[in-house]
């Protein structure tokens, strides 16, 4: 995985993480009838919103790598030249 994909890659699982955290957050304040439940279900839409972004960050780098970088084309091992696979030139 080329560095900038796997860089937006790592930034969208720390996001992901701490939006969940945040849900588990609002759950619990939720339950417990805690005034913070409300401020906390907006943050966590939009926190929601941003890991989307993340996610869809990873797709956008890799698309971008891919058509500025190409695709690297390597011969596999049962590729054989002419010569090597007994044929002759006539």
């Amino acid at each position: 995985m080329p560095d900038p994909v796997r860089n937006a890659a790592v930034r969208a699982v720390i996001i992901i993480a701490l939006t969940l955290s945040q849900v588990v957050v609002v759950l619990l304040c939720t339950l417990a009838g805690s005034w913070l439940a409300l401020p906390m279900t907006i943050s966590s839409v939009a926190s929601t919103v941003v890991a989307t972004w993340a996610v869809l960050d990873i797709w956008i780098t890799r698309q971008a790598w891919r058509q500025r970088h190409g695709v690297v084309s390597v011969p596999s091992s049962v590729a054989r030249g002419r010569k090597s696979a007994g044929y002759r030139d006539h």
